[in-house]
């Protein structure tokens, strides 16, 4: 059984649900998210994510219109690679789609880039063997600083 808090943006409160590994993730329609998926190899016995990541991840689903195999979701730090400001770590990243084939998985990206419902999408050459798409709360700093030296730039 995993405790599961999850941050309701809509009413800036925590809310705790207990779920069986079988079981679906808070917020999730049609159990197209078991907890065992969300967890993936974490050996947390509390999990944590946000409403709207859980929403972001319905609209995906249906957009991709087929199912969608999850490698893992919520990570810790010390459980693979992980950072400290991983948003694997903050339960709103999802690594997917590594049983699929690179054409399918193209597809996958290309849905969950083009669909909107994401902060972010990591480029296919970053990740050749899976696709990565998180509802991050704001964007990196090397991308705010990117746009930024770009302004500069062009307003010279």
């Amino acid at each position: 059984m995993a405790k599961i808090l999850v941050f309701n943006n809509d009413t800036d409160r925590m809310e705790t649900y207990y779920r069986g590994e079988s079981e679906p993730m808070p917020y999730n329609t049609n159990g197209t998210l078991r907890v065992r998926e969300f967890r993936g190899s974490s050996n947390s016995s509390t999990l944590w994510t946000t409403k709207r990541t859980m929403q972001s991840w319905n609209s995906q689903r249906y957009i991709y219109g087929s199912g969608i195999p999850v490698g893992f979701a919520f990570k810790r730090p010390w459980e693979g690679g992980h950072g400290t400001q991983s948003q694997h770590y903050a339960g709103v990243a999802f690594d997917v789609g590594q049983r699929l084939s690179s054409a399918q998985r193209t597809r996958l990206w290309n849905s969950a880039n083009n669909s909107g419902v994401w902060s972010y999408v990591e480029p296919i050459s970053l990740t050749p063997t899976w696709v990565h798409f998180d509802k991050r709360f704001r964007n990196s700093s090397l991308f705010q600083w990117r746009i930024s030296t770009i302004k500069k730039r062009k307003f010279k």
